[in-house]
């Protein structure tokens, strides 16, 4: 499988609109848009979508009568793209909880995409995870980061302009590179956690990438700094759009050249070497958690654990694994 083809399979991705780059300029075209009973909005509120509760749970796409009055009056209104002839938009409520929000709450909850994404059509879950990062950027630089002057919104979404008639700096949207990374020894795999999580919980060693570096650079780094290990090969998996809030995770494979763990307890409260049956036995008894499928480093996991599973083992996902709980 190429690379293209296994970062299709990561959560929040496979799903891609049209992003039509030419057009956000066209005042004229995005009016058009905007005024279609056609196109769809793709409400956020304090970084939460709104997902329709029942059986299986769905993305609340609002048509355009039932979000006019959000459009005419957000801050944040974001292009996302077009697919099928349908043009969808990212709108961004205010903080507080109002009457119009009071409102929405009634077509469904605003939840954390974290908790939802795994159980979405993997549509949803990729149009949601693009509209929360754009609100995002638009809500962290509503000031110009070189004079400090108030911005606002240009090319449908996709820029800031300084207002500052001295600076009329132009931003755009960044995403933060972070890498991530399955290191393995043998018939082993390197898993750490961090205090914050639920007992039991491990995953993969992860960081961003440092200004001067590059992504192996960065991936050997991050090992040897939260746990000691010194990666001797690093082998690209696939990527994964993350916006909590703003990172494209890179995923990576690597072969340890050490064994003994030291572990930085600034980044992590316990780092340590797993076999296959272990991890079998501990998801078995509950001693032992991993990270949510939604995660680019659950598909780490679960590819080392496969390549060398042995006949008649369960597999990560039979186990329970990968839950969103």
């Amino acid at each position: 499988m190429d690379h293209r083809s296994q970062s299709r399979l990561n959560g929040l991705c496979g799903y891609v609109v049209d992003r039509v780059t030419h057009l956000r300029g066209d005042a004229d075209w995005l009016a058009a848009r905007l005024a279609d009973p056609s196109s769809r909005v793709v409400p956020v509120w304090r970084s939460r979508n709104l997902i329709r509760q029942g059986a299986d749970l769905s993305a609340v796409l609002l048509d355009r009568e039932t979000a006019a009055e959000l459009i005419s009056t957000t801050e944040t209104l974001v292009l996302l793209g077009e697919d099928e002839g349908v043009a969808y938009f990212a709108v961004g409520l205010p903080g507080r909880e109002d009457e119009l929000h009071g409102r929405l709450s009634n077509l469904g909850e605003f939840r954390d995409l974290r908790d939802t994404a795994a159980l979405l059509p993997a549509r949803e879950g990729a149009l949601l995870a693009h509209a929360r990062a754009m609100v995002f950027w638009h809500q962290t630089h509503r000031h110009c980061g070189s004079c400090g002057s108030p911005t606002r919104s240009a090319e449908a979404g996709h820029s800031r302009i300084c207002l500052n008639e001295a600076c009329k700096r132009s931003c755009y949207p960044r995403t933060d590179p972070a890498v991530i990374v399955a290191v393995s020894r043998g018939e082993r795999i390197l898993l750490g956690r961090k205090p914050e999580w639920p007992p039991g919980r491990f995953s993969t060693v992860a960081g961003f990438v440092e200004p001067g570096e590059t992504l192996e650079e960065a991936v050997a780094r991050e090992v040897k700094e939260e746990t000691g290990i010194v990666c001797s090969e690093v082998i690209y998996h696939s990527s994964q759009p993350w916006p909590f809030p703003s990172s494209i995770m890179l995923g990576f494979h690597a072969f340890a050249a050490s064994e003994a763990i030291t572990v930085d307890t600034t980044e992590l409260d316990d780092a340590r070497w797993f076999t296959r049956e272990e991890m079998v036995a501990g998801l078995l008894s509950g001693s032992f958690l991993l990270p949510r499928s939604l995660s680019i480093s659950f598909r780490l996991i679960e590819d080392w654990f496969d390549i060398g599973r042995a006949e008649g083992m369960p597999t990560l996902r039979e186990l329970g694994a990968g839950r969103t709980w």
